[in-house]
């Protein structure tokens, strides 16, 4: 590696970009290590579905944090951090330099940026906010966070539940609002100490890839990867739900929809998701 790069190297950018591709070309240059920071890369279940780097591609490189979680599994912003941080001490310290790659904007957002300590939040308070949120529904659980947190529940994307009662749970806990906690962030990668690259293919390259790289999984086995998932017991409230295009294969193998229809709702989902990722990416990280 040259002196001249810095130990971390954060890869960035929307689903269906080409960061894998990036980050094996990276590691053979460096001889450095890959390390997921990619929220449905995580659960071990789903390979194909999340796209995951292949055996042959673990084989080439070192890749770590794939495949860490099970479907019931639920890990925050807080948790990834605490399980790639001994990685990057390392890298900082002159070990194996590393390449953080993934499509989670609030992970490499904590890494630059840092996290707030907030105190550990209660299970019944957790268990509050989940079930506000469940009898509610998005539009009026926002009412109720809104003046407690209007910053966060204006930067919070539609759909993310997890966030949304992330907030309020941390504001019942405290009586300070999640917005006011991460002022008080410190970074875990110094300025100066990483490089951040940030893929961002044109909207129709995208979206084409989006829709291909859907078909390619289908024919690798991604149904075969749901029906052994459902076969386990999953429930529609495991947090590996949230993988792009799990519950509509789900909805066709309890033949709530046709295969055809499965399929292009899934695409046109990961097709919304990757917008929200291009626009997330290019608002944080301007310039």
């Amino acid at each position: 590696m040259s002196a001249s790069l810095p130990p971390v190297f954060l890869l960035a950018g929307p689903t269906a970009s080409g960061k894998s591709a990036h980050a094996l070309q990276w590691a053979a240059q460096t001889g450095g290590v890959i390390v997921n920071a990619d929220s449905m890369q995580l659960y071990h279940d789903v390979p194909i579905l999340t796209a995951r780097p292949s055996a042959a591609d673990e084989a080439a490189a070192p890749h770590r944090l794939y495949g860490h979680l099970s479907g019931q599994d639920l890990w925050s912003t807080g948790d990834w951090v605490r399980a790639v941080k001994p990685y990057i001490d390392d890298a900082l310290s002159g070990g194996q330099p590393l390449c953080l790659v993934g499509g989670t904007g609030l992970y490499f957002l904590s890494l630059i940026r840092g996290l707030s300590e907030i105190p550990d939040i209660d299970d019944a308070v957790r268990q509050k906010a989940r079930q506000a949120y469940a009898d509610m529904g998005e539009a009026a659980f926002r009412a109720l966070l809104r003046p407690h947190d209007p910053a966060a529940e204006a930067r919070i994307a539609a759909n993310d539940r997890q966030r949304l009662t992330r907030a309020l749970e941390v504001f019942w806990q405290t009586g300070r609002s999640l917005s006011d906690w991460q002022k008080t962030n410190r970074p875990f990668v110094p300025q100066g100490r990483y490089q951040l690259t940030l893929l961002s293919p044109d909207r129709d390259t995208l979206y084409r890839r989006c829709d291909q790289r859907f078909t390619q999984m289908m024919a690798q086995g991604a149904l075969e990867e749901v029906e052994s998932l459902m076969a386990k017991g999953l429930r529609p409230d495991w947090p590996i739900m949230r993988v792009l295009g799990l519950s509509e294969l789900c909805a066709y193998l309890r033949d709530e929809m046709t295969l055809e229809a499965a399929i292009a709702l899934a695409q046109q989902k990961t097709r919304n998701y990757a917008k929200r990722q291009t626009t997330f990416f290019g608002n944080q990280f301007k310039g």
